[in-house]
């Protein structure tokens, strides 16, 4: 898994501070905004998150790319709906060798990943076998109504690709489309994911938690991580709901609130 934040608004707790004070302030915003140094806007957003007032942050967004992670993980991503996505697709990119994502506690006993690894080898074979069929179905029926003949029956497809290249292609991204629905939420996929500061604070409340399935949980930590860096007041508090009020999970809390406590506050999140 890899996460990397690829942009963001610059000098957002700047910008929070700037649009919260407009709110009262007679002054133009350029002049709100040039009085503002690092400490006045930080000192800002500080009183702010204590307030709880968090309309203003919504002005601020980030940008990450995540590689690695399984279409199981990005499920639980994209059920996030105030943000922006853009995946890598499996019609228009083909998943011959394909790789995949092996949960720890499978890889943790020899029985149980050598299981897992030959149903992978297994759903490969059988998605290749079905794009290449699917592939070739459509080829024979293009040759048929266009009266195509094939020196090499046996070389139909490499012959079709060679002299019909469009055709091919439309064809090829057909049959993907059809035999992407045998590969597993195993597989690896990637995806550039955008979400303002306020979503993001919904985010790690819920991804951040113990109890949170651990993929998109190491996900969170990272992003958090980045976010940390360049705007660390502003993200000084984020973290599972327990961070900053009870445990919202009830009889299902992982009762270690004092050490999520102690892991999450401050400006470091550590690993």
């Amino acid at each position: 898994m890899k996460v990397i934040l690829l942009a963001h608004t610059p000098d957002p707790e700047k910008t929070i501070a700037c649009a919260a004070k407009l709110c009262y302030s007679s002054s133009g915003i350029d002049t709100l905004y040039d009085s503002l140094t690092e400490e006045k806007a930080a000192d800002f957003v500080e009183m702010l998150a204590g307030m709880g007032h968090e309309s203003p942050i919504e002005h601020v967004s980030f940008t990450f790319g995540i590689e690695g992670i399984s279409r199981a993980c990005s499920h639980q991503l994209v059920r996030h709906r105030l943000a922006s996505y853009s995946q890598k697709s499996q019609r228009y990119v083909s998943e011959t060798q394909f790789s995949y994502v092996t949960p720890p506690a499978v890889s943790a006993t020899p029985e149980t990943d050598k299981l897992y690894r030959e149903t992978m080898e297994m759903i490969q074979q059988s998605y290749e076998k079905l794009r290449s069929a699917l592939l070739e179905k459509e080829i024979i029926a293009f040759a048929e109504e266009n009266k195509i003949s094939f020196p090499d029956e046996t070389q139909r497809i490499a012959y079709f690709k060679e002299n019909y290249k469009k055709e091919y292609n439309a064809f090829l991204k057909k049959a993907q489309e059809d035999a992407r629905f045998v590969l597993p939420n195993a597989c690896e996929t990637s995806i550039i994911v955008t979400m303002n500061a306020r979503s993001l604070y919904n985010f790690f409340s819920h991804r951040c938690c113990n109890r949170a399935q651990w993929e998109i949980k190491a996900i969170a930590d990272e992003m958090l991580r980045l976010v940390r860096e360049v705007a660390p007041t502003l993200f000084k508090n984020a973290g599972p709901s327990c961070v900053k009020g009870s445990c919202p999970e009830g009889k299902m809390s992982c009762g270690k609130i004092s050490e999520m406590r102690a892991y999450y506050r401050g400006t470091d999140v550590k690993y």
